[in-house]
């Protein structure tokens, strides 16, 4: 109140410059609270520091929007480069924290052989701890499925990422970052962001479990260090007692399947403490691989990470990582997966839970509903730094279908930065919904595809697109960029590949520094994408409801890339409510667009 007093005995001159100054600091404050949230609204205990923000005494790089460069791969496109030993970042830590996550890209040999270095982490100017990093499992080259050759030019993949925990970090503390290494041993290493996490103590085991690390359990061991046959053997015990099987902190060999019937339970000591990897030697055998199969109902797994081995991509091979049949009420929870081929590939489940999952580094798919998968929930989950689709649903028809592919939910997921295809991707079914999801630095593909590319149909059987599919209160940046097979992608696309697409609703999206055009609706038959208007249409059916985009072609020019761009033979109708498309453009197309 005094204040407010004095500012009324001052001239009237000052007044005004005093209470404009007062309405430029509220008036942020006022934007926000008005303004609707987007995006994932799940709590995430990650704390992400961008490197281009950090003291260094490499070289900032980018940023650059374009295919097969690193920068384009990185977070925001820009990431710093380090060379030579005691190169460096730092930062200040702004929460407590124990735990770090390092995303870096140590270049290949000159024939794509892995390169090793170490980095160092100081806090305040202490040791703290050294992390071994190499090239293996990054860098892939050439045209699809990839070669582990650079001579194959066109490179992707250029990021791994290493994890330390038993840290005590600060509010406030200096954390630097070296490289370790002589300049043969890592010619060049970018960093491109660092997470810090608090991670909480281990759990405990359940009351009456059974222990994987019992004597008579190990004793079954076929090698040293290895505990497939234990495992198989706990799972066994726990279903004849009715008990759950706990892994406690610890890394554990896998070198098979390890097959999961009804009614088991298997949990670890957390994602941090309880971990089974793949045996290196083993892992070119397909069937040598950490693998878990799920073929029964009311399947439980929580709270342990997955390591795999695989650095080269074969769709021929089977899967490694969780894949099968969960069949009704099963739950899959707090699970890291990494360096597998695909994180999670499901088929024939109902009212499956997948929750708080972190999907890292895969060769493929971060997580694929596939043939039969309904009624089930994704929600919480992370997934960077995939091969293939963050999170996918692809209706297969197939004669092994034991339920009516649709209502899936994919909600409060974070896609970020795979180096191949899309954020979150649907290929077909029935009233699928996509919720308040935040999709980043998607350069590759685009943040959210709609897509009848893959095949839907067999016989009679049809999952194509039907009810209403939905992508409801997203937020989504930094996306669209440059497909192998597709050229540049919109931020959303449609993509109508000799099939109908109908019934989408999108409503609450921010779609914001597109590379590409911000929404892409494609038409393409077998005469080409760009068709005269007397071929037949493909029938594209929305409605938007409060999609705002902002910048685009960020990667391309602004002169071929729109806010809205249709392209191709695509008829129909699509209805706009209270939407800012900031620039629409049609290409030998009849949709009609209605509306605001």
């Amino acid at each position: 109140m005094a204040l407010f007093i004095k500012i009324l005995s001052l001239r009237h001159r000052y007044f005004w410059v005093v209470l404009i100054s007062i309405m430029s600091c509220l008036l942020p404050w006022v934007k926000a609270i008005g303004q609707k949230s987007l995006g994932a609204k799940a709590p995430w205990p990650v704390t992400t520091y961008e490197a281009e923000n950090m003291t260094t005494s490499g070289k900032l790089l980018g940023p650059v929007y374009g295919p097969y460069q690193v920068q384009t791969a990185s977070s925001d496109q820009m990431c710093v480069a380090l060379k030579g030993a005691n190169a460096f970042v730092a930062f200040t830590a702004q929460q407590r924290a124990n735990a770090m996550v390092i995303r870096y890209s140590l270049t290949d040999g000159a024939s794509g052989e892995s390169r090793q270095a170490g980095l160092l982490i100081l806090i305040n100017g202490k040791a703290a701890a050294h992390a071994a990093i190499c090239s293996k499992y990054s860098w892939l080259y050439g045209d699809y499925p990839f070669t582990n050759r650079p001579q194959a030019g066109k490179p992707r993949n250029f990021y791994d990422a290493c994890r330390i925990k038993a840290l005590s970090i600060e509010p406030g503390d200096q954390i630097t970052i070296k490289l370790e290494g002589t300049p043969k041993d890592a010619s060049s290493c970018m960093i491109d962001l660092v997470d810090l996490e608090n991670v909480p103590p281990p759990l405990k085991a359940p009351q009456g479990a059974i222990w994987l690390t019992d004597a008579r359990l190990v004793s079954e061991q076929t090698s040293a260090g290895d505990y497939t046959v234990a495992l198989r053997k706990a799972i066994n015990l726990a279903l004849k007692s009715s008990k759950k099987v706990w892994i406690p902190a610890g890394v554990y060999q896998i070198s098979g399947d390890i097959l999961l019937p009804s009614d088991i339970c298997i949990q670890g000591a957390g994602m941090w403490y309880t971990n089974f990897v793949g045996d290196s030697a083993n892992y070119p055998n397909p069937q040598r691989r950490v693998r878990f199969k799920g073929a029964g109902d009311h399947i439980y797994l929580s709270d342990f990470s997955i390591t795999g081995k695989l650095d080269y991509r074969s769709d021929e091979e089977e899967n490694d990582g969780i894949v099968g049949s969960f069949g009704t009420n099963s739950t899959i929870s707090r699970l890291w997966i990494e360096h597998t081929k695909v994180g999670m590939w499901l088929d024939n489940s109902s009212h499956l839970t997948i929750e708080g999952c972190r999907l890292r580094n895969t060769i493929a798919d971060g997580i694929n509903l596939w043939v039969g998968v309904t009624s089930t929930v994704i929600e919480n989950c992370s997934a960077r730094g995939t091969g293939d689709d963050c999170f996918a649903i692809w209706p297969m028809a197939s004669a092994a279908q034991k339920y009516q592919p649709g209502h899936n939910l994919i909600k409060d997921c974070t896609a970020q930065l795979p180096f191949l295809a899309n954020g979150i991707a649907i290929y077909g079914g029935n009233s699928n919904q996509v919720r308040d999801c935040l999709l980043e630095d998607i350069s590759a593909g685009s943040a959210i595809l709609l897509s009848t590319t893959f095949p839907t149909k067999k016989g009679a059987m049809d999952n194509n697109f039907s009810g209403k599919t939905r992508i409801e209160n997203c937020r989504i940046s930094k996306s669209g960029g440059f497909d192998h097979s597709w050229d540049w992608r919109g931020a959303v696309e449609f993509c109508l590949d000799k099939k109908n697409i109908t019934g989408i609703v999108l409503k609450e999206l921010s779609i914001d520094s597109s590379l590409s055009s911000g929404i892409h609706i494609i038409g393409h038959t077998d005469n080409g994408t760009i068709t005269t208007n007397t071929d037949t249409l493909l029938n594209f059916q929305g409605r938007m409801d409060n999609i705002r985009i902002g910048k685009f072609g960020l990667g391309t020019s602004v002169n071929t890339t729109d806010g809205l761009s249709v392209t191709g033979p695509v008829g129909g109708v699509l209805e706009c409510q209270n939407t800012q498309l900031n620039k629409t453009e049609h290409k030998a197309s009849r949709l009609l667009i209605k509306g605001d």
